[in-house]
């Protein structure tokens, strides 16, 4: 991929991801150019603040969410049980804005085969939602996902910034032979995998279609109650709880908390209108 320009300047994504494989964490305030703050020592000045992220590439490019999707996954970072078999697998990495900016508060929901390439259907086996950290971070502990007829090995995911559209997209894993087959699959979403023992770490920043300017993240205003409805951020929400808000009634399909810019008409990852 694009880890180096035609004139051999390597790219924020490629320091971004070697940052991201050698543990560095993230600071709390990443100055606009993320993938660049991460490698400054004390007493380093941050680089220049640069207009777009990922190097100038589009967004994270959406994909199908195929057959299996199921609303009202469990709220957890790890899709592991007692008893799961197969080879565990860490993926980490970032959701960034336009401008490089990390996005706290994204709504993350993963979904996967088992190592024997079967979803769970009934249940809610590898199938998990999350929330990125203040810095934009998320982490998912879970197992490589075995094969099916017609398919390569991939993970399914939709992505959605408070007040912002779903993207629902797909991680591949680099060197499979079935990515060659795969009329799905797009190198674009090819997450970076390294070997860590007897399990793997994969890691991938998404680039949603936020407009952002370098800077402070303005912080919201929170309405504690809209006018003629039921919903109030601060409020904790379980799957099948109803509200109204702006006339219409709404069903939760995930537990939350309640934030601006998650009212219902806003999050339908979230509330379902009935």
């Amino acid at each position: 991929m694009d880890n180096e320009t035609s004139t051999g300047h390597v790219t924020r994504k490629a320091v971004l991801r070697a940052a991201l494989a050698a543990g560095i964490a993230a600071p709390t305030v990443l100055m606009g150019v993320p993938a660049l703050a991460r490698t400054l020592t004390a007493g380093e000045a941050a680089p220049a603040l640069t207009p777009e992220c990922d190097d100038g590439d589009d967004p994270t490019v959406p994909q199908t969410e195929g057959p299996y999707f199921k609303p009202n996954s469990p709220l957890r970072t790890s899709l592991l049980e007692s008893g799961t078999v197969g080879v565990r697998l860490t993926v980490s990495g970032y959701v960034f804005g336009l401008a490089c900016r990390p996005i706290a508060g994204v709504l993350l929901d993963f979904w996967q085969a088992d190592t024997n390439g079967a979803y769970d259907n009934t249940g809610f086996r590898f199938r998990g939602h999350q929330f990125t950290d203040a810095q934009g971070a998320f982490r998912l502990t879970t197992i490589v996902p075995g094969l099916y007829p017609g398919r390569t090995r991939h993970l399914h995911v939709k992505v959605q910034a408070p007040g912002r559209p779903v993207l629902t997209s797909q991680l591949y894993f680099p060197g499979e032979p079935r990515n060659n087959t795969d009329s799905i699959f797009d190198a674009r979403l090819l997450m970076t995998v390294r070997d860590a023992g007897a399990a793997k770490e994969a890691a991938f920043d998404f680039v949603l279609n936020v407009p952002q300017t370098p800077g402070p993240t303005p912080t919201a205003t929170a309405t504690t109650q809209p006018p003629g409805g039921s919903w109030a951020a601060g409020t904790a929400y379980r799957a099948g709880d109803r509200v109204t808000y702006g006339g219409p009634a709404y069903v939760c399909l995930q537990a939350h908390t309640g934030q601006a810019g998650w009212e219902p008409p806003n999050v339908p990852a979230l509330w379902r209108a009935v």
